[in-house]
Order: structure tokens, then C-alpha cells, then sequence
């Protein structure tokens, strides 16, 4: 076994979970072989001092115990899809209703639930891949996915690849929790957020999407410019109501399918910054309004009620039953691709600018 991969546990059939571990320069990352989580992730503060900016938990346990997908790759289909199905090329495909009379992040047992594969491990990077048969979960098509995490440069790249010997929808996503004060430090609420996007999809109760694409102008909903992510959260507005805070989907200015910033995140105690940039036309941003009831994190912490934020990048919510949505579909024998980057630092007081 290499170097930098370990055993992590074993599932109740006995199959062995392993952990990896990533290096490059100051940063350390550690994903486990169940669900692809992403368990920590270390980071130079602006005195050079290591920070774990993600949650996760010391033994798998905690894993198979918790529901809220921490640190997982999440598909089929990431988000949600209205009503528990969808229609393609005419046909009707009914889904696990685990959302309410929705179907969430892939259903019963999504890609969060199993034991990928390691392709490939060298010291910085990890390819892991899952193969979904044929009508698992529901979905049509033998599908294939890959995706290959890699330190550099101060940042934690994701690259997904999959592809289907029949037509499907695909929609994959990493679904980790950010506290840039550490993941032990709670709220997030003082930490600042700017989200590069214009317009966002309003949603009915369930947070299923209207259909709409509508402006953030003059509404709660606009973060293009930095603010705690607590500043409004609370305000009287019936998106935030419905969903207990931020909880929506964004669509991304000028997205053309090239690496374009999505988000950017700042935390005042450590000064660390992250900037995440994707491919991709939307990116979720949950403030971790349901995070209650978790087991115990890493070190004993206590994740509760908004101690942790998450940028999910993504074709948006119930796509496969909006026409006017980008299309997820995959075609057979078609490559789908996307890239998400997380990029990290620590500038001095003079180099942060605010104000954005």
C-alpha cells in the first residue's frame, strides 16, 4: 500500500474504507475512500499556522452516522429534483422521494454512500472512481465517473469526468463544509462572503426552483459585495424563510463553461481567504442552517446550527424538469467534464480589500 494511504475503517460488510493523504507545500488534505469525503483540510493561516477549514470526523462511524453529507462527492444528480423523477427522450424515471417528495443528492444511496476506487496516488494527488449500473437509484445508463483531487498552488482542484453507455442526467458535485476559522471554531456567521452572481433561482417550499432566473438587485439575496454571512441571514424574506437562511442556487456571471470565479470567502480570526472558481453554471450556497444533530467532529467539536458553509457547484436544482435551465443532460458515449478549484491565502491587512 502506498505511503500516504492508510486504513480508515471498515463498513458493516467488512469492506475496507482507506484514507489518503495529499500534500503540497503548506497545504494537507486527507479524503477517504467512502463517499470521496474530503476529512481535512489544512491550511496556512496569515501567521503561518496550520488551519483545517473543513468538517469531517476521526472514524468512519461518524461517517455512516451523520446525514448530512459531509466532505462527499454527491451524485447521480447533486441538489434536488421535483417530485421524485424526471422525463427523458419520453420515458418517465421515478426516484427515491428521501427530501420530502423530492429526491436529494442521488437518492437512498448516492454516490455520498459507497466505496470509490483508487485509480491513481502520488503525494499530491488522488483519482478516485465509481462505477453506477444501469437504473441505480433510478437513473438510466451504466455510468462511469472519475474525479481526481489535486493540491497545487495553494489550492484543492477537483476535476469530475463521467460518461454513459445511455442517455442520463449527471450533475456531480463535493458537498464539504468550510469554517475558515478552523472547524472546530463555530459559527460562521462573522465570516465574510461575496458571490460572483447577478441573478438566482427563487424556489417553492421544498426548494424545488421555481423556473425563474431572477436579479438579486434590492433583495437579500444580492452578495456581490462582501458581507458577513450573518449580516441578513435572518432578514424577513420568504426565500430565506422557506429555507432557514441561505440555502439556494446561484447562477454564475458570464458562465461560457470556462473556470470562472464563483465565490469568495474570508474569515477575520485566521485572515485566510478562499476563492472558489468552477466551470460550471451555478454553485450552491448553504449556510449550514441544518448542521444540528451531528455526531461529534474531529477532536470532539461540536458542529452545530451554521458552523460550517458550503459552495456547491452545480447544473442547478430539478434541471432534468426545467427547459430553461443549462441542460444536464449526458449523452450516451458523451464525456461530461467540469472543474471546481478552491484556492487559498493569507494576505497581509494591506493587501485585503473589502470593499468588493
Amino acid at each position: 500500500m502506498e505511503q500516504n494511504r492508510t486504513a480508515f475503517g471498515r463498513m458493516p460488510d467488512g469492506a475496507q474504507v482507506d484514507l489518503l493523504t495529499l500534500r503540497d507545500g503548506a497545504l494537507t488534505c486527507e479524503i477517504i475512500t467512502y463517499g470521496g469525503a474530503v476529512r481535512s483540510l489544512s491550511v496556512p493561516d496569515r501567521a503561518g499556522n496550520p488551519v483545517d477549514v473543513v468538517l469531517g470526523f476521526d472514524a468512519l462511524e461518524g461517517y455512516l452516522a451523520q446525514d448530512k453529507y459531509i466532505g462527499a462527492l454527491v451524485g447521480r444528480y447533486a441538489n434536488r429534483i421535483g417530485g421524485a423523477g424526471f422525463t427523458l427522450n419520453g420515458t418517465e424515471y421515478p426516484l427515491a422521494a428521501n427530501d420530502g417528495p423530492n429526491s436529494l443528492h442521488g437518492g437512498l444511496r448516492g454516490f455520498d454512500k459507497q466505496i470509490w476506487t483508487v485509480e491513481a496516488l502520488t503525494g499530491s494527488s488522488a483519482t478516485l472512481s465509481l462505477a453506477s449500473p444501469d437504473m441505480q437509484e433510478g437513473y438510466p445508463g451504466s455510468l462511469e465517473a472519475r474525479v481526481t483531487y489535486t493540491l497545487a498552488d495553494g489550492a484543492l482542484r477537483l476535476d469530475y469526468r463521467a460518461r454513459s453507455d445511455r442517455d442520463t442526467v449527471c450533475n456531480l458535485t463535493n458537498h464539504s463544509y468550510f469554517n475558515l476559522s478552523g472547524h472546530q471554531s463555530g459559527s460562521v456567521e462573522s465570516q465574510d462572503i461575496r458571490l460572483y452572481a447577478s441573478r438566482y433561482t427563487p424556489t417553492l417550499p421544498g426548494s424545488i426552483p421555481t423556473g425563474e432566473i431572477a436579479p438579486v438587485d434590492g433583495t437579500v439575496m444580492d452578495l456581490r459585495h462582501t458581507q458577513p454571512i450573518g449580516a441578513r441571514i435572518d432578514e424577513d424574506f420568504d426565500q430565506l424563510a422557506m429555507a432557514g437562511g441561505y440555502d439556494h442556487n446561484w447562477v454564475i456571471d458570464g458562465w461560457d463553461g470556462s473556470l470562472r470565479p464563483a465565490a469568495w470567502a474570508w474569515s477575520p480570526d485566521t485572515c485566510i481567504v478562499m476563492e472558489a472558481l468552477t466551470t460550471l453554471p451555478g454553485v450552491q450556497f448553504y449556510a449550514g442552517n441544518s448542521l444540528d444533530g451531528c455526531p461529534p467532529g474531529k477532536g470532539g467539536a461540536r458542529y452545530g446550527r451554521r458552523c460550517g458553509f458550503c459552495l456547491e457547484t452545480q447544473y442547478f436544482p430539478d434541471s432534468p424538469n426545467q427547459p430553461g435551465f443549462p441542460s444536464c443532460i449526458l449523452r450516451a458515449g458523451e464525456a461530461y467534464q467540469s472543474t471546481t478549484v478552491y484556492r487559498f491565502s493569507a494576505p497581509a491587512p494591506g493587501e485585503l480589500d473589502l470593499s468588493k
